[in-house]
């Protein structure tokens, strides 16, 4: 039994694309928000739409939430869910707050358009609310199915958003919404309102484009269960990209498993998130560590962005202080703690430690460096053998600047780059020890012809 009250919250993608940044935050914030209160966190299917929901993205985003390391105390699904709709529907047509209304999409346009001519708000005029029985059976007899809409009531929708602040909406501006298509299939403002009472919902944390539907949610809310307490809302500004435009799965932004794929850690992006449109800086935590401190009430009114170039700085510090453990089953086969703790603070992603393992195992070409022949001649003959340590790389480069007379970067790029082939990179003095004598002979030998 779950007690009463408890904080209940629910994440409720639909199963039609792959998660973006947009609905992973509020998947974090929501998660944050029930481990902060001792709450619980239901992951709901809305898989309503038949003809866009796949199982495979259903599949993609139970993957992903668990690679952000998201877990959730219960599971359902719309779709399982459809005789409990039907009979909410009928709860709502014996009260005659659901009728049944015959216009095609041609008619609603064309009344739409005639009411901005007129210089009014384009909403419905409730004109099949005055239709008899003998109206609706004829209608029928043509071959027409209803579709049903809830009669709004009169007056205005008040409530203190724990994001945006008071919110008042007059129930006067807006349709009556359409709960029942013509095919029988229930729709979203319908379906979530029956899923928030028999779930339990305490707190609906969602986005900033649902606050049009609350008032209307609220309304439905009343007339499906009046003595039950409602829940309390919470509506996030919604982030966009750099440029502005808002993250969508149908315009192409970039999806959790673009950014898995890009090597970006879980732990970044889920810091990141969590603290993105606040008044909190992102900081490289994990996830109990930000539902210790986890508070609504430090999200702005301001719409974010969703700016790369800060995720990936706090990319590079988590990798920077991962241990080894963390990361073993990613690195290059053969990996060991050594090379990762030689590497991890020159890396901005992860999958650049194959590039370093390439530079420790294997050939490369390294560039021509005729200025430095001397040098170069010089610290293979003073190469020392192995087996070699973290004070090696000081001894050798101490012989060669006693021999040659060469101090500071003249010294240290040109075996740098005869080593490695690159211009930056880890400390040589970690390097080195992993990298086999035989190989390092062989790039000096190169280097020098």
């Amino acid at each position: 039994m779950i007690p009463s009250r408890m904080i209940t919250v629910r994440f409720a993608p639909s199963p039609t694309g792959y998660l973006h940044a947009g609905n992973a935050r509020q998947a974090i914030v929501n998660f944050l928000f029930a481990r902060a209160n001792a709450g619980r966190l239901i992951l709901r299917i809305d898989d309503t739409d038949t003809e866009r929901s796949r199982p495979e993205y259903e599949a993609a985003i139970e993957q992903d939430l668990a690679w952000l390391g998201i877990t959730w105390d219960e599971k359902i699904k719309q779709s399982d869910r459809l005789a409990r709709y039907t009979e909410a529907a009928e709860t709502l047509k014996k009260s005659g707050r659901l009728y049944p209304c015959f216009e095609s999409e041609d008619e609603l346009a064309a009344k739409r358009a005639l009411r901005a001519k007129r210089k009014l708000p384009p909403i419905y005029d409730r004109a099949m609310l005055a239709l008899t029985p003998a109206q609706r059976a004829a209608a029928e007899a043509n071959g027409k199915t209803p579709y049903w809409r809830f009669k709004l009531s009169d007056g205005s929708i008040a409530w203190n958003d724990l994001v945006l602040g008071c919110r008042d909406i007059r129930l006067n501006t807006i349709s009556d919404p359409v709960l029942i298509r013509a095919d029988g299939t229930p729709l979203y403002t319908f379906t979530s309102i029956v899923d928030d009472l028999d779930m339990a919902i305490t707190h609906i944390i969602r986005g900033e484009d649902h606050v049009t539907n609350t008032a209307a949610q609220i309304d439905l809310f009343h007339a499906l269960a009046p003595r039950k307490p409602l829940p309390e809302f919470a509506h996030l500004p919604l982030i966009s990209d750099i440029s502005g435009d808002k993250l969508s799965k149908r315009s192409g932004s970039i999806s959790l498993r673009t950014l898995r794929r890009d090597g970006i850690e879980p732990q970044a992006l889920a810091a990141y998130l969590a603290r993105l449109g606040s008044r909190r800086d992102p900081e490289p935590l994990t996830l109990a560590e930000l539902a210790e401190t986890f508070n609504l009430e430090a999200f702005s009114r301001g719409a974010p962005r969703f700016d790369a170039k800060q995720l990936l700085t706090l990319n590079r510090r988590i990798l920077h202080t991962q241990p080894y453990e963390a990361v073993a089953d990613r690195l290059p086969e053969n990996a060991t703690e050594a090379f990762w703790l030689a590497i991890r603070e020159n890396l901005d992603l992860l999958s650049e430690a194959r590039l370093w393992w390439t530079i420790i195992t294997a050939l490369i070409d390294p560039p021509d460096l005729p200025e430095a022949q001397t040098l170069l001649e010089t610290a293979l003959k003073t190469l020392p053998p192995e087996p070699w340590d973290h004070t090696t790389w000081k001894s050798w480069t101490t012989t060669i600047a006693a021999e040659t007379g060469t101090r500071g970067k003249a010294l240290y790029m040109p075996l740098r780059l005869a080593l490695t082939g690159e211009t930056h990179g880890p400390e040589l003095a970690a390097l080195l020890p992993l990298m086999s004598r035989e190989l390092v002979v062989e790039r000096l030998e190169r280097a020098v012809r």
